[in-house]
């Protein structure tokens, strides 16, 4: 059996390191545009799997805070996907 609680746990963590490592990344000088486009596809697709995840634990009957910390995660991934986006826009400009 999947252990939902467990892989939130984690995701959310991952997510916090997230939340301090990419305003880092993007302000490096050197950054590429072909690094900021990896780095936009790899935290779109971590809001597709927080979403995934949101819903599975909906799906299972998880307590309120679950699913609130579960959209919380998703919103962060696809907050952080904008200002990687927003990077991506600047350099091409």
């Amino acid at each position: 059996m999947t252990d939902w609680l467990e892989i939130l746990k984690q995701e959310t963590a991952t997510g916090e390191r997230m939340e301090r490592e990419v305003p880092d990344m993007l302000a490096h000088p050197d950054i590429s545009e072909e690094q900021v486009r990896t780095l936009f596809a790899a935290l779109d697709k971590q809001a597709e799997f927080a979403e995934k995840l949101k819903q599975a634990l909906e799906k299972f009957g998880h307590d309120f805070p679950v699913i609130i910390a579960a959209e919380r995660l998703e919103e962060r991934y696809a907050d952080l996907a904008a200002i990687v986006a927003e990077k991506l826009k600047a350099m091409r400009a």
